[in-house]
């Protein structure tokens, strides 16, 4: 079973290349923000949790977060593998998504997290905020920080598949099939 971690800053084309290698490796997506959307919009008991703690300005707490991960993947028992998009964020959801998977049975194959430099991120997110509608895509002070927590979020959970030999670093400047074509050698070498 293919279950990969996709990580790269905001802007880091994340969403763009995770959908070729859906297309490519017939696996599930699971993006922990279409999860949260998911379960809230369907006032799920977990949609509700999240809610009453998003409602006070607090984070979800990791076992709400894991609990949806847990549904969308046993809603789904004949995937062959999986792309774990914006999850796990910290060393205790790498160790819960490490013990899930052991019960199922598999592991993660591979982290692969796309290194972009911060000013291009900056450029991507303003050209896309002009598009996307969201706010924090028009902000650079707000850009900016969210590229300082995703750095100091992600570099634990990094360092984690790294001591297993796991983590891949990949560029993610260039066009979107330069980009591809690095990320598919380093999943085939990671198989």
């Amino acid at each position: 079973m293919l279950n990969l971690i996709l990580f790269g800053p905001p802007g880091s084309g994340k969403g763009t290349q995770a959908e070729k290698l859906i297309d490519k490796y017939g696996i599930l997506h699971i993006s922990t923000g279409d999860l949260f959307r998911y379960e809230m919009g369907n006032n799920t008991p977990l949609g509700l949790k999240a809610k009453e703690y998003m409602s006070k300005g607090e984070l979800v707490p990791d076992e709400v977060t894991i609990g949806m991960l847990k549904n969308k993947v046993n809603a789904n028992p004949d995937a062959s593998g999986i792309i774990f998009d914006g999850f796990p964020r910290t060393i205790p959801q790498a160790e819960a998504l490490d013990a899930f998977l052991a019960e199922k049975g598999t592991e993660v194959t591979a982290l692969i997290a796309l290194d972009v430099p911060d000013e291009e991120l900056v450029t991507r997110l303003l050209k896309r905020g002009r598009t996307s509608g969201r706010a924090d895509d028009n902000d650079e002070a707000i850009i900016r920080n969210r590229i300082a927590v995703y750095k100091s979020e992600t570099a634990q959970v990094f360092g984690h598949y790294n001591a297993a030999g796991k983590s891949r670093l990949i560029p993610g400047v260039g066009t979107i099939e330069e980009i591809f074509s690095r990320l598919t050698e380093a999943i085939d070498q990671a198989c």
